[in-house]
């Protein structure tokens, strides 16, 4: 076999629609456009969710709720996580962002007091739970909201 005679499996490619080329194709006269109206019309473009003139769904439906646009996306952290940390380590948005714990972008980062944790850590956060504050301060650490 030569590369010139290379051709694709019977039935693996079809010819493409040939549309308004006469009745003899099956797709001549109105070419599946069915007959008048604006779908039949050249240049038509109906966007989503167009009813005609009709009130679209979407906006014959009930809103209800409230979306705060100013609300902070905080990423959670929890106590038990910062273990990995060796003594001393100033813990901030950054290490954790650099070593994992956190991905993806947030608008702060939240510390919660799960786990348990035996090493002195410097924790420089957004926002830190009451049991967590508890449980940094009695391994010696220290905290700062920022």
């Amino acid at each position: 076999m030569k590369l010139h005679e290379l051709k694709p499996a019977k039935g693996a490619s079809k010819d493409r629609q040939r549309k308004g080329r006469g009745v003899g194709s099956g797709w001549g006269k109105t070419a599946g456009r069915g007959s008048k109206g604006q779908k039949a019309r050249s240049g038509v473009g109906i966007r989503p969710g167009w009813e005609g003139g009709q009130m679209p769904l979407h906006r014959r439906l009930p809103k209800r709720g409230f979306k705060n646009v100013f609300k902070k996306e905080l990423a959670i952290v929890n106590v038990g996580d910062l273990a990995q940390f060796t003594s001393g380590t100033i813990v901030d948005q950054a290490e954790l962002l650099r070593s994992g714990i956190v991905k993806g972008r947030h608008d702060g980062i939240k510390l919660l007091g799960q786990g348990d944790i035996n090493v002195s850590l410097t924790i420089k956060l957004n926002a830190i739970s009451r049991s967590a504050k508890t449980k940094i301060e009695a391994a010696g650490g220290s905290i700062e909201v920022i």
